[in-house]
């Protein structure tokens, strides 16, 4: 199957995704909600581009549009700039605090929209990236509450989660760097709780939380972690050496 992006003729199989397929062959196209963990989130609607087929033309989220045989696609027109434009100036409405959606609004000249009044200060974007991450991967001790301007993530009652672990997978897949962690020595503390970090029995280097180390153990069925993984590899690189080493 073949299309085109942006005049560049790119093969792709059925039912690959349109942002895939322009990111193989280093066409790029902006996201915010987009994550290779986490694919078809296709909420903040930044990775727009617009899609002729048979003379019809069509604007689409290409993260999660399929690629169909002989479709142009143009992600960077004068329609797709003045979309993606709008997009970004109701997303800085939403996270003004955001440097990333600030300088995102004046590479596309987002429109002001002065008419518009600011929801919440901030830096999220509703995305729900975070939500997604913490349930797939981690607990669920996150969610989306209320409606509305007054619609955010947060934890039951907005206190400290009784099922958090502290992992920070939430945190490292916000796009804009909403949720904040806050690192000492030796704790971290995530969502108002803070976790005392265990440190790699080798090296010394924070390896994660005592929760997360046991939640991953419990989901494993195995013991909690001792090493960090560069210090695990060493370690059975060691083991394969005095295996073997006298047989070469």
């Amino acid at each position: 199957m073949t299309i085109t992006i942006d005049g560049k003729r790119c093969t792709c199989e059925k039912g690959e995704k349109l942002l895939a397929v322009a990111r193989r062959n280093w066409i790029p196209i902006p996201t915010l909600c987009h994550h290779e963990s986490l694919p078809g989130q296709a909420s903040c609607r930044v990775c727009l581009v617009e899609v002729v087929q048979q003379g019809r033309s069509s604007v689409v989220a290409s993260c999660v549009y399929p690629v169909e045989d002989g479709i142009e696609v143009y992600t960077n027109s004068d329609r797709v700039r003045a979309e993606r434009g709008m997009v970004l100036a109701l997303l800085r409405k939403r996270a003004p605090d955001s440097q990333l959606i600030a300088d995102m609004c004046r590479l596309y000249d987002a429109p002001d929209l002065d008419r518009v009044k600011v929801s919440v200060p901030g830096k999220c974007i509703l995305c729900g990236l975070c939500v997604r991450a913490c349930t797939e991967l981690s607990v669920g001790a996150i969610s989306t509450v209320n409606r509305g301007v007054t619609k955010e993530i947060a934890t039951p009652y907005h206190e400290p989660s009784a099922v958090c672990v502290g992992c920070g997978s939430c945190a490292s897949v916000c796009p804009t760097g909403a949720i904040e962690i806050v690192e000492t020595a030796d704790t971290r503390t995530i969502w108002d709780k803070t976790f005392r970090l265990v440190r790699c029995a080798r090296c010394g280097e924070p390896i994660g939380t005592e929760e997360e180390l046991a939640h991953a153990a419990r989901k494993g069925g195995t013991e909690p972690d001792t090493l960090c993984e560069r210090c695990r590899r060493r370690s059975m690189t060691d083991v394969l050496a005095a295996t073997y080493g006298d047989r070469e």
